[in-house]
């Protein structure tokens, strides 16, 4: 599938003019406090951005003497102008928001945006290993949240092609990598600091984990918060729920009808969160009062339903990598360079102290 925004070419300036620097679309989004993907939905005309925010990205665009070049990647080294995304999943509101900043910032650049899916690790291979042909559509890839092992690495580093990743960390490509272990731990430390003492975690088992574990981290984050205060978590109250809301239901399910069912719940994404939500509802338990829930992300519905969660700034994520390619696909061949996405606690209502 490919994302083609429509993007109008700047007018060239008269000679005399003045030349003025060209703002990015990051920094319109810091200057108007939305993420990069509802800047570039904005300023396109595409709908679900509320007027008043159209008006207020369109006000910041023009202050900051920001226009889209879709010229500026003709200049650049790669021959097709296309960036390849690889994705676990499409479907899911954590990838397609990543898509959506890397698409943002592909668009400014005048690249078109490939979206790949490979939900297992056969998939996975089959990409790498077809890596020499993709080299003929496109200049660059990112993997998002995908496991590479040392020999797959390897293979790309002798293309051509411009790699970036998102989770995985290596010494080869530049990357965005989420502190996926203070995630846990501060989900963690608010349900402590309320009074919780029995956790119920609901995650999932990383596809292969001796390469990249976000859910391990996580869950390893919320086991140091406990250790701190001389608990631990017990494996009984850690319950697979498949990133899904239907998942988040099932295992609330479980966790919330034993017969000693823990007072809080850390669901690692806000997805399973919501199922989790629903699962208490649908038991007749009240929220936050017979049990708190936390989530992970700050779903665009999660302030809705009142849901406590670690933020994380997912559109950023796909827009900072993207970034890093275009910049070595100019050549630029620095170190690779490794950023940390920041995180942080967002409280709301639907965690409180446990009852007595």
């Amino acid at each position: 599938m490919n994302y083609r925004g429509a993007v109008t070419p700047s007018t060239k300036a008269p000679a005399s003019s003045p030349i003025v620097e060209r703002s990015t679309i990051e920094q319109v989004a810091t200057a108007a406090g939305v993420s990069v993907a509802t800047v570039s939905r904005a300023l396109r005309g595409l709908p679900n951005v509320a007027a008043s925010t159209r008006t207020k990205v369109e006000r910041v665009a023009r202050e900051l003497n920001y226009r889209a070049n879709p010229a500026a990647a003709r200049l650049a080294t790669g021959r097709s102008h296309t960036i390849a995304i690889v994705v676990p999943l499409i479907n899911s509101w954590y990838f397609s928001n990543v898509v959506a900043g890397a698409e943002a910032v592909c668009t400014e650049e005048g690249y078109d945006l490939l979206v790949l899916t490979a939900p297992n690790a056969e998939l996975r291979h089959e990409v790498v290993a077809t890596a020499a042909e993709l080299e003929r559509h496109t200049d660059g890839m990112i993997f998002v949240e995908v496991a590479l092992p040392p020999h797959e690495l390897e293979q790309l580093g002798r293309r051509r092609l411009a790699v970036a990743t998102i989770g995985q960390q290596t010494d080869t490509f530049p990357s965005v990598h989420v502190d996926n272990v203070r995630v846990g731990s501060l989900a963690a430390q608010h349900l402590l600091d309320l009074g919780h003492r029995r956790i119920g975690v609901i995650g999932a088992q990383a596809e292969e984990p001796s390469f990249f574990d976000v859910p391990g981290q996580r869950i390893a984050g919320a086991g140091l918060a406990l250790g701190r205060i001389g608990g631990d978590l017990e494996p009984a109250l850690v319950v697979d729920g498949q990133f899904t809301i239907e998942g988040g239901y099932d295992a609330a399910s479980r966790l919330l009808s034993g017969e000693n069912p823990p007072s809080a719940i850390f669901a690692l994404s806000d997805e399973m969160a919501f199922g989790a939500l629903a699962a208490a509802r649908d038991m007749g338990l009240d929220v936050p009062g017979d049990v708190s829930v936390v989530g992970v992300d700050d779903h665009e519905l999660s302030s809705v339903v009142g849901l406590t969660t670690v933020r994380q700034h997912v559109a950023e994520h796909g827009a900072v990598a993207a970034r890093a390619l275009v910049r070595r696909l100019r050549g630029q061949r620095t170190a690779p360079g490794h950023h940390v996405s920041t995180a942080e606690l967002v409280v709301r209502s639907t965690t409180g102290p446990p009852m007595l």
